[in-house]
């Protein structure tokens, strides 16, 4: 069963502006409007679980701009971006214009309630972040969930973390989940994840693409080691894998100490990329 953490909780997109009052008639201080989905997140300290925001930006006046919305983050919020401008096409309909940014804090954060303050002219919004507790990581959990990844490339369509995020569906391949290397017909391709401490580990579970649309047979990985670093620095192979045609395939070894592991990816299927759709580490 997959377990997938979620870093923002969708509440909804919000819009905002900001009035001042000259007599009796409310003016808008700006013909800019502001909006974020969510309007709220939830986040923790792990480095692969980001909390995803959408910024939007809509000219509502009759003329033409440029702006630029600036975010102000407080304590350890660590942003993305910090800065959103564009040019802002006055027209009917309206035509508004987006951008993501990605909210994380360290490891050690201690958890409570955070924001980010927008604003663009004098129109100013603010979204509550809450940094919850680090997820609880005794025996039997993935390792790997949400932990610091690493490659030799990624493809421009995925993200690094997309094979930590907990989704081992492949039916999420691509833009919602999964790593896919950035080499066309190149390998060894490899593919790591950093663990929060140096930890005794005997086992991988290895997630390739295996869909309706991709079978593993024809797009799957092939041929892979898995390795481990200890504290020397050294990479060691602890277990082989080749001829695979499965989707999911578990791998056994005897005890080791590691602080990260590796995905040595030596061949595919298809001879192309490397697809890893979720990497789960188990200890002992």
């Amino acid at each position: 069963m997959s377990i997938r953490w979620q870093s923002a909780v969708a509440f909804g997109a919000v819009a905002a502006t900001t009035l001042i009052t000259s007599g009796s008639m409310p003016q808008a201080t700006t013909d800019v409007q502001v909006s974020t989905d969510p309007q709220q997140l939830s986040v923790v300290g792990l480095p692969c679980f980001p909390g995803n925001l959408t910024l939007t930006m809509t000219n509502t006046g009759r003329e033409d701009r440029y702006a630029d919305l600036t975010l102000d983050p407080s304590g350890p919020l660590q942003l993305s971006r910090e800065l959103f401008s564009s040019w802002l096409p006055a027209v009917d309909p309206d035509q508004p214009v987006s951008a993501p940014v990605e909210v994380r804090v360290p490891r050690d954060t201690k958890p409570g309630s955070y924001k980010i303050d927008l604003q663009v002219d004098k129109t100013r919004l603010t979204v509550p972040v809450t940094v919850n507790p680090l997820p609880s990581k005794g025996p039997g959990s993935n390792l790997a969930l949400g932990e610091q990844a690493a490659a030799s490339s990624t493809h421009g369509n995925f993200t690094l973390c997309g094979a930590l995020d907990g989704d081992n569906d492949s039916e999420h391949w691509d833009t919602l989940t999964g790593w896919n290397d950035g080499t066309r017909a190149v390998f060894p391709d490899d593919y790591d994840v950093a663990l929060a401490a140096p930890t005794t580990v005997n086992r991988v579970e290895l997630y390739t693409l295996d869909s309706t649309k991709y079978p593993a047979l024809t797009n799957g990985l092939r041929d892979w080691d898995v390795q481990v670093r200890s504290g020397s620095g050294d990479w060691q192979t602890v277990t082989q894998v080749r001829g695979n045609t499965l989707g999911h395939v578990t791998s056994t070894f005897d005890p080791v100490q590691a602080d990260a592991v590796r995905i040595l990816c030596l061949d595919s299927n298809d001879h192309a990329y490397s697809r890893i759709v979720e990497l789960d580490v188990y200890g002992s």
